[in-house]
């Protein structure tokens, strides 16, 4: 019997190094065949494949003038690249993350804008059927009210990005974007900045966001989301409304978790495409079947059969967040799931009653 039991484990043994060598081996071939990729990425110049780029606007309509002024003298930011791969969303816990965001000064400052835009706000919010409370979150999160919409060349930023063969098919689209932005005049090139990753205005949209949704709300015939606020909350409006905003719904609520959460058998049987802040929700639920599992709301709400899905905590975390459908029309403007929380609870506490 021993000398089975020995045999057993040798066998098992060579079986783990096979499948390890196996696998090895997939690793490597894997790598060979992507080789080639990346010494053609990494052996383009930039002046070269900016010219590719060229190409493409031309393509598209952008007037050659437009391209030229744009790309004279341009060259990668070094700083750019290190901006990206220190992303709060993904460096920070949510409460360090929340904690920066949603401040006591910055939750005062929203109720005050809020307050005294009652009545512009409001009729934006009817026009394209969006909670207005949200137009404020998101203004006072994207730029703090406007105070601070970037200081880095928008171009310069999206070409370093685009140039990158990380996300190249998705920065090179903005960049075509950008140009085009240029081209029809809504803003001099000289003025044309923003954040590190090429955000701009007080809503902080990318180019190709500006070019689908940016609204001219006050009739000037032009959509100022750099200096209009009426333009820059009806622009976070339309673009919440054309990702299936539902009026008077809520985006979630915070919860306590009493007790550790299987969140492994709470998973969806198939990952959810799109937004990959998804894939950390667990699927759909009733309060009821949460507070079975522990996880009870830390406001007395009604379960009226609502169903809820759950952000995966962070291990040993006693407090997390149910979220609810308007979440994904948060998550289509920063697919982040800490982002998205900080909206929704920015929103809560600008109509919540004084203390």
């Amino acid at each position: 019997m021993q000398r089975i039991m020995q045999n057993n484990r040798q066998s098992n043994m060579f079986k783990n190094v096979w499948l390890r060598l196996r696998h090895l081996r997939a690793g490597m071939l894997l790598l060979l065949f992507m080789l080639p990729q990346l010494a053609q990425a990494a052996g383009v110049e930039f002046d070269t494949w900016l010219a590719g780029v060229r190409t493409q606007a031309l393509a598209q309509g952008v007037r050659a003038e437009t391209v030229d002024a744009a790309f004279a003298g341009l060259e990668p930011d070094p700083r750019v690249l290190v901006f990206d791969a220190r992303q709060p969303e993904f460096v920070q816990t949510f409460a360090e993350y929340l904690q920066a965001r949603v401040t006591p000064a910055r939750v005062a400052s929203a109720r005050k804008y809020y307050e005294q835009n009652r009545a512009i706000l409001r009729a934006i919010g009817a026009r394209y059927q969006v909670d207005p409370q949200y137009l404020v979150a998101f203004w006072g999160l994207e730029s703090s009210f406007g105070n601070y919409q970037g200081k880095y060349q928008v171009i310069r930023s999206l070409a370093t990005l685009a140039y990158d063969p990380r996300r190249q098919t998705f920065f090179t689209r903005e960049l075509l974007a950008a140009l085009r932005v240029l081209d029809e005049g809504h803003v001099p090139l000289a003025e044309f900045v923003g954040g590190w990753a090429g955000a701009m205005g007080q809503n902080q949209f990318m180019p190709s966001s500006f070019l689908n949704y940016a609204q001219d709300f006050d009739g000037d015939g032009k959509k100022n989301i750099w200096g209009n606020r009426q333009d820059v909350w009806a622009s976070i409006a339309y673009y919440l409304n054309q990702n299936k905003w539902q009026a008077g719904k809520p985006w979630g609520l915070e919860v306590d978790i009493a007790r550790p959460v299987d969140f492994a058998s709470l998973m969806p049987a198939s990952a959810p495409g799109g937004c990959r802040a998804m894939r950390d929700q667990t699927r759909p639920q009733t309060l009821a079947a949460w507070a079975a599992s522990g996880v009870t709301p830390r406001q007395v709400t009604p379960d009226n059969g609502q169903q809820y899905r759950m952000v995966v905590a962070e291990a040993g975390e006693r407090v997390g967040y149910l979220v609810g459908a308007n979440f994904n029309s948060i998550l289509s403007y920063n697919c982040a799931n800490k982002y998205a929380v900080s909206i929704g609870l920015m929103a809560d506490r600008i109509v919540a009653s004084p203390d």
